[in-house]
């Protein structure tokens, strides 16, 4: 059979619609990928709420508020943050593995990750399975300090005295399990002293019986306590870390005064909820990290004795799983247990 010619002015509708298909194919297939782009970068689409687990007051606070007015200022959205204190944290640990705006992260710490798990006989959350590293914040050096009332003038004078009066003597902490509470367990262990634990909800409650003389001493983050020191209004008898703090240098380190290898830091750092994107875990971190590794940060840290670090994800799950192991065994021996146990 002959060939047929197709008429132009059908041929030049067939190339149109053609052409029309083939455009907008094109267009599918360049256009979406701006689109997902766009998508993603919207991220996040309103403020992000940082919830800290403990009444203000304390240096959680301090920490959470020197990195969120930075990651702000990137984010392209505010980071305030959200004093939620209560049951040794597992409160707000458990509202934020539950949160479902992706839009709510915690300032996790010793206690929540690394001491709770010990302690309760059921924690509403699981350290690992509910929440992603995002980065670690600060480390704070602990500081033991007692009323200016009392008779001592360093940690040995206050061992002796101590020791002269076993359970006599009173000590505040943020709450069971908490860092200082830890921290004053510890020195109880190394230099075997009893003192009674009073727990509070909280460092700043905490402080206002230490500041009146209702308590004798506690052990508390260097960036709550500093101005106490500066003003006469408490007494700071040694510091946790292994070498003298600049702005304390006439302080000597517990190891200084007899305990050989002691160390004693507390430790902040960001987690959202493992089940956000992977592409927003992603871009929290970048932004924690490039907050808490800025110089404002760090300077603003530096004021109160805390170390900005600002790791990896990685390296703060491996730092996470690091201090379980550490703690774990202290917990036991002190015999920690929760509020009302």
């Amino acid at each position: 059979m002959p060939h047929r010619p197709i008429p132009f002015q059908q041929a030049s509708a067939t190339r149109r619609e053609w052409l029309a298909r083939s455009a907008g194919l094109g267009l599918l297939s360049l256009g979406g990928l701006p689109l997902a782009s766009h998508a993603q970068s919207a991220w996040p689409s309103k403020p992000i709420r940082l919830v800290v687990p403990f009444a203000p007051g304390g240096s959680s606070e301090i920490v959470a508020r020197a990195v969120a007015g930075e990651m702000g200022k990137t984010l392209g959205q505010n980071v305030f943050v959200d004093n939620k204190p209560g049951a040794a944290g597992n409160i707000a640990m458990q509202e934020v593995a539950n949160s479902t705006d992706e839009h709510t992260i915690i300032l996790g710490h010793i206690g929540t990750l690394a001491v709770n798990p010990y302690i309760f006989a059921k924690v509403p959350y699981d350290a690992e399975r509910d929440f992603a590293p995002i980065t670690l914040v600060s480390k704070v050096p602990s500081l033991y300090v007692v009323h200016p009332d009392l008779p001592v003038k360093n940690l040995k004078e206050f061992v002796a005295y101590a020791k002269s009066k076993p359970g006599q003597l009173n000590y505040g902490s943020a709450g069971n399990g908490s860092a200082g509470h830890l921290a004053f367990e510890y020195l109880k262990m190394a230099s075997d002293i009893f003192m009674v634990h009073v727990p509070y909800r909280g460092t700043g409650p905490m402080l206002t019986d230490l500041l009146s003389g209702r308590l004798q001493a506690a052990s508390v983050g260097a960036p709550a306590l500093l101005q106490f020191i500066k003003a006469g209004k408490l007494r700071c008898i040694a510091t946790g870390t292994t070498t003298r703090l600049p702005q304390l240098p006439d302080v000597p380190t517990v190891a200084e005064q007899g305990y050989k290898g002691f160390e004693m830091t507390q430790w902040y750092g960001l987690l959202a909820p493992s089940k956000w994107p992977k592409e927003h875990l992603a871009k929290l971190e970048a932004e924690a990290i490039k907050a808490t590794r800025s110089t404002v940060v760090r300077d603003k840290l530096a004021q109160d004795t805390a170390l900005s670090v600002g790791d990896t994800a990685v390296e703060f799950g491996a730092f996470i799983r690091s201090e379980q192991a550490r703690w774990k065994p202290v917990i036991a021996r002190a015999q920690i247990k929760p509020e009302g146990v």
